[in-house]
């Protein structure tokens, strides 16, 4: 992607193996290793040619570092490195997770710090006081799985299909979010836990598929909905307490979780119900793109946060 200005989209290209990976009920590192070694480079061109610029326009090239699978980062990392090395660039460091935050600056133009973010994906959960552009303090985060993790799984089990979240969410509208419980986690403060979800709703599934080996076709659009319902309060129930805390009203959603309908709902229902104003992303930014990444890379160039060409890619790393 090219992003000018922190806010004016030029491009964003999306190249994806989601329809290859779906064949085997997830993703392969190594096919998304090779098919970014594969597809880089047209991408990267594609969207200089579709901005009508040249790396001469270029500032900076910015680059996510971590977190991810470790050979598709980098792929990304070392291609970034060559691309700024050979055009005397400044390479600048993304953590993914800041990228999704800064997508939603495409959505509200008009937001700006601080205000309170919860990051929900397929492996993150956090809560997050967004205090100036590249400054954060986490308040809060999960301890084990994620959100998006605990909705894959969960579909998975009711062998719904990859991605699980796009069809758990249409299952959803058409569900019954109270036809069943299930396990609510304890944990103290700001934190975020779903693996006991998980384990309840697959216990529970078991005993029911006992006496009725049907059940979840017969049941799949109340599961669906009963899921997501637990879900979203886990993630709602924190967050109200994150902005007693704080006192901030200004709240915000981004992540891949952020496309789940239930979610934008309760977004909507706590707007009008505790005077929050909130931010959600177009469904075009809620899930992976380069031009989250361009965002934060422009206000990590304005504080010149650059980075040297041995920086590494990580699997993992804290988010801070």
């Amino acid at each position: 992607a090219l992003v000018e200005d922190g806010r004016h989209l030029l491009s964003n290209v999306i190249s994806t193996s989601v329809k290859e990976q779906a064949l085997y009920g997830g993703v392969v590192p190594e096919i998304a290793s090779r098919r970014h070694c594969e597809f880089i480079s047209a991408t990267v061109k594609k969207a200089l040619l579709d901005a009508g610029k040249t790396i001469d326009d270029v500032d900076a090239v910015a680059v996510t570092f971590a977190p991810g699978l470790i050979g598709a980062v980098l792929v990304g990392v070392n291609f970034a490195k060559g691309l700024a090395y050979s055009a005397g660039k400044p390479l600048v460091p993304v953590h993914h997770l800041r990228g999704h935050i800064a997508a939603l600056y495409l959505t509200h133009p008009e937001l700006k710090p601080p205000f309170l973010c919860l990051v929900a994906s397929g492996g993150h959960s956090h809560i997050v006081e967004v205090q100036d552009y590249t400054h954060y303090h986490i308040l809060g985060h999960t301890v084990d799985d994620a959100a998006g993790e605990a909705i894959d799984k969960c579909s998975k089990v009711m062998g719904l299909g990859y991605p699980g979240g796009p069809i758990i969410d249409r299952l959803a509208r058409q569900g019954n979010p109270h036809a069943y419980k299930f396990s609510e986690p304890h944990i103290p403060g700001l934190d975020y836990s779903f693996s006991g979800l998980k384990t309840s709703f697959l216990y529970s599934l078991r005993e029911w598929i006992k006496d009725d080996p049907d059940f979840i076709e017969h049941h799949k659009e109340d599961l669906a909905a009963s899921l997501e319902f637990t879900i979203v309060d886990i993630l709602m129930k924190k967050l109200r307490l994150a902005v007693k805390q704080t006192g901030i009203k200004h709240v915000a959603v981004a992540g891949g979780v952020s496309a789940n309908n239930g979610l934008r709902n309760a977004f909507n229902e706590h707007a009008q119900k505790y005077g929050w104003t909130i931010y959600i992303p177009k469904f075009s930014y809620t899930t992976d793109n380069a031009a989250m990444i361009g965002i934060t890379g422009y206000y990590k160039y304005l504080d010149k946060v650059f980075c040297s060409i041995d920086k590494p890619a990580f699997s993992k790393v804290t988010f801070k």
